[in-house]
């Protein structure tokens, strides 16, 4: 592929074009969610990713999260049902573990796996222990640690390529190419035939297919703590309500850099909060006529 590759401009119209599913009438029917991470010291990340799924239209939301702060999450987000997991002696997610969280898994329509997870080597166990667990019609989508073990991991890939989702960063992209990011679109295409996986990196969406996207919006003032967690809760949600991956990952795409924008004007292009990119998502599909 050369560096001039076609592509597609996202913008409102084009979305427009592309509706989403109609949502549905009871939470069931607007997809189950589950997120799976939180380790001791980065609970947050599940949280934001949770509550991007259920802002974007998602109907029930599941976050399986270290025990020791299973109480605590449950507690700032009413929204959610918690499931405990066993952490190791140093306070990481045990990736074995994973299997408490069995009925959640089997029963989700998207599962999103990586916010908050510290530990690579429990995350390589973690892609194992789930790939007995999850059913067969559900979307999987990797976020953060989950990403850079994934090469180690083929028979994670062997059993949800096709229904995979990827949100790498420059570094995670790196790691699943095992080599250094050199053009963007060139390498996130790579990326997405390898893995057989939707793959989203800053502005460049690429399916397995060989189409891609980008997206004309979004500024520096993404580039904040959390902000990669809303958008992989955003895919999930809009997978989990019946979008296939890569519409979610478009919308979700364009709607968390749109929310950025938004933000822009009365906080600033620096210093806005991830978690007030939450409040923005359903005012950004609305706007698209979502």
């Amino acid at each position: 592929m050369s560096s001039h590759a076609e592509h597609e401009m996202i913008t409102p119209n084009s979305l427009r074009g592309w509706p989403l599913p109609e949502a549905g009438d009871s939470k069931y029917g607007r997809g189950q969610v589950i997120v799976v991470g939180g380790a001791q010291r980065s609970p947050g990340a599940v949280m934001l990713s949770g509550l991007a799924a259920l802002r974007v239209g998602a109907g029930r939301l599941t976050l399986a999260v270290a025990a020791s702060v299973a109480t605590a999450v449950a507690v700032a987000v009413p929204e959610c049902g918690v499931v405990p997991l066993d952490e190791t002696a140093d306070g990481h997610v045990g990736g074995a573990g994973v299997d408490a969280a069995e009925r959640d898994l089997s029963g989700a329509d998207a599962v999103l796996v990586g916010p908050g997870l510290d530990d690579p080597d429990e995350a390589e166990r973690m892609l194992s222990a789930l790939i007995p667990l999850v059913g067969s019609d559900a979307v999987m989508i990797l976020d953060a640690f989950a990403l850079g073990v994934l090469p180690k991991v083929p028979a994670f890939v062997e059993a949800f390529g096709g229904r995979l989702v990827l949100t790498p960063n420059k570094e995670e992209a790196a790691r699943l190419l095992e080599h250094e990011v050199e053009n963007l679109v060139e390498d996130i295409a790579g990326i997405s035939r390898r893995y057989r996986a939707v793959v989203t990196c800053y502005d460049v969406i690429a399916s397995p297919d060989g189409r891609i996207w980008r997206t004309g919006t979004g500024g520096g003032g993404l580039a904040t703590s959390g902000s990669g967690d809303v958008l992989a809760g955003a895919i999930t949600g809009l997978c989990a309500r019946g979008a296939t991956p890569e519409q979610a990952a478009v919308w979700a795409t364009h709607a968390h850099a749109a929310a950025g924008d938004r933000l822009a004007v009365p906080v600033g292009p620096l210093g806005f909060l991830a978690s007030e990119l939450l409040d923005e998502l359903p005012r950004v599909l609305v706007e698209i006529g979502a």
